[in-house]
């Protein structure tokens, strides 16, 4: 499945790669101006699905522009086939492909694909992460004020949900740096491979996520809901860190709530 999952996030990479410049349509979904879809996101998507297809027709599929899809299965692949689509149609080049894998509720697999660097981050539940096959760590830094962050903005930041901007501002003042890519999935792949020490963010959705989580916990990191309670792939919030500073990024959140 593995083998599967790479064959089909480079694919799917590459197309990217090639199609870059060459946008011909964007669309804004669900009515909000800032969230844009493509028709390289679908073709993208669709190549993914095709490929997965192939092997597993009886798989079920979480897909970000197809949805749910395909029958119950202890399978579910999680896909997100362009993941950072406004850098994309800006031809700014830090975008992704993920894709996950789900047996009866737990990510047992995660690949995240950049075309742009040709890195591929690979992890399987219980053997570790992997950086172009090889091994990587979390970073040791157990200091916020020695650490590089990182984050991203919802698409409806102007209301500001999940106090995101507060949140912002607090880690800046704090942390040595942060830093906003417009990418979770890269986000999280560099946090398991120790460019980062700590990522969060307020509103992201399971395709997002599920490969980079793996990544950062078979890194050795830790990921946790902002409360510190076990995570999951289908809440919005997400604290993944090198594990050291883990508790030092809880009391920054902390302080939005305590503020209220």
């Amino acid at each position: 499945m593995l083998s599967i999952a790479i064959e089909a996030a480079q694919q799917a990479g590459k197309f990217l790669k090639r199609s870059l410049g060459n946008v011909r349509e964007i669309e804004q979904k669900s009515g909000e101006e800032k969230n844009l879809v493509t028709e390289i996101d679908r073709r993208s998507e669709k190549l993914i699905i095709d490929i997965i297809r192939k092997h597993y027709p009886n798989h079920d599929i979480l897909a970000e522009e197809s949805g749910r899809m395909g029958q119950a299965s202890e399978y579910k692949w999680i896909i997100d086939p362009l993941d950072g689509t406004t850098n994309f149609t800006h031809g700014f080049p830090v975008f992704c492909v993920s894709i996950a894998l789900e047996r009866n509720g737990v990510i047992v697999l995660g690949v995240i694909y950049d075309p742009n660097f040709d890195e591929l981050f690979t992890a399987e539940k219980g053997k570790g992460a992997y950086l172009n096959n090889k091994r990587v760590r979390v970073s040791q830094i157990d200091f916020l004020a020695r650490s590089l962050l990182v984050t991203g903005f919802p698409y409806n930041i102007t209301e500001n949900p999940g106090h995101a901007i507060e949140h912002f501002v607090n880690f800046l003042m704090k942390a040595q740096a942060v830093r906003r890519m417009g990418s979770a999935a890269i986000d999280l792949a560099y946090t398991a491979a120790g460019r980062y020490e700590g990522f969060w963010e307020v509103a992201l959705n399971p395709w997002d996520m599920a490969a980079g989580v793996l990544l950062v916990e078979e890194a050795g990191g830790k990921v946790t809901d902002f409360a510190g309670h076990p995570f999951s792939i289908y809440k919005k919030d997400v604290l993944a860190t090198n594990s050291v500073i883990h508790d030092q990024m809880m009391k920054i959140l902390e302080r939005v709530s305590e503020e209220k």
